[in-house]
């Protein structure tokens, strides 16, 4: 096996068992209630999905922290001091100053190791698109791919993972700027479900607007029907908040249309289901493009 550590964060939503089969190192990222940081660990042992999303159902509100540099420097230096690589497969530097933070911290360390490499991919993406990108990543590194010809990989074939995304609830979007509060109000009142997307540049932005929950779900579906390539060479990713019927409802429409190796199914995490609250689900793909 080649080499190198691939280290993510947890805004990948990779499940507990696939960092752990996969030898993924996950940087928790915080987010805040009140007075009180906790850390999202994939096996979410300082909260539960269950508690975080009941809490945001009562009304708290909560907010999030980017990673510092010295976290990033605490996550590599380990390894670079057993004499490994670090390839990081990261959040978007779209929507976090996070990316920014672990080029810090890489280019610190290339001068105190600089026999090691420490490779960086910004995916531009978030969520289980970066997850997914971290999962073929790791399998290549299993296969035996050296970390340049991993992250060769990721910077080609992160514009052609689909991300289809949907959310129950427009007042986190109006809170994060994505909508403003008139159209809040007004698809709230009228039942508008948004459906959004990630750009090429990283970016979350609005694509349609659909009236009705139902048809926010079936409306995914038919986008990943026409878009998919291949779905019996792929395993699909899917993500939601809290609302694991509206999951099974979903991967049952998959079904009746196409047939994917595997489908893997996982909560959205603390860090950006702050500014999705409950409902949200998407779903992840290879496609021609991420359109």
């Amino acid at each position: 096996m080649a080499d190198y550590k691939i280290i993510t964060e947890s805004t990948a939503d990779l499940p507990d068992e696939l960092v752990k089969k996969l030898e993924i190192e996950v940087i928790p990222m915080e987010f805040i209630f009140g007075d009180h940081v906790y850390h999202d660990y994939p096996d979410a042992r300082e909260m539960s999905s269950e508690e975080f999303y009941g809490r945001l159902a009562g009304g708290e509100m909560s907010k999030t922290n980017q990673v510092n540099t010295i976290t990033f420097i605490e996550a590599f230096e380990p390894w670079l001091e057993q004499g490994m690589d670090v390839l990081l497969i990261g959040f978007s530097s779209a929507l976090s100053g996070t990316h920014a933070r672990a080029l810090e911290a890489a280019a610190e360390l290339r001068a105190k190791y600089p026999q090691r490499k420490i490779v960086t991919v910004d995916t531009l993406t978030a969520t289980l698109a970066q997850g997914l990108l971290v999962y073929y990543a790791a399998l290549k590194r299993q296969a035996g791919a050296r970390i340049d010809e991993a992250a060769d990989w990721v910077n080609i074939h992160k514009f052609k993972v689909s991300m289809w995304f949907t959310v129950d609830d427009l007042n986190h979007l109006k809170r994060g700027g994505r909508v403003s509060s008139a159209a809040a109000l007004m698809g709230t009142v009228l039942g508008i479900k948004p459906i959004l997307q990630i750009t090429d540049e990283g970016h979350l932005v609005p694509r349609e607007k659909v009236r009705g929950r139902k048809q926010s779900l079936d409306n995914l579906v038919s986008r990943l029907a026409r878009t998919v390539q291949e779905p019996e060479k792929q395993t699909l990713f899917l993500v939601h908040a809290n609302v694991p019927e509206d999951a099974k409802y979903v991967i049952k429409q998959v079904k009746s249309h196409c047939k994917f190796r595997d489908i893997v199914v996982n909560n959205l995490g603390p860090v950006i289901g702050t500014h999705t609250g409950n409902g949200a689900l998407a779903m992840f793909y290879f496609a021609g493009s991420r359109g």
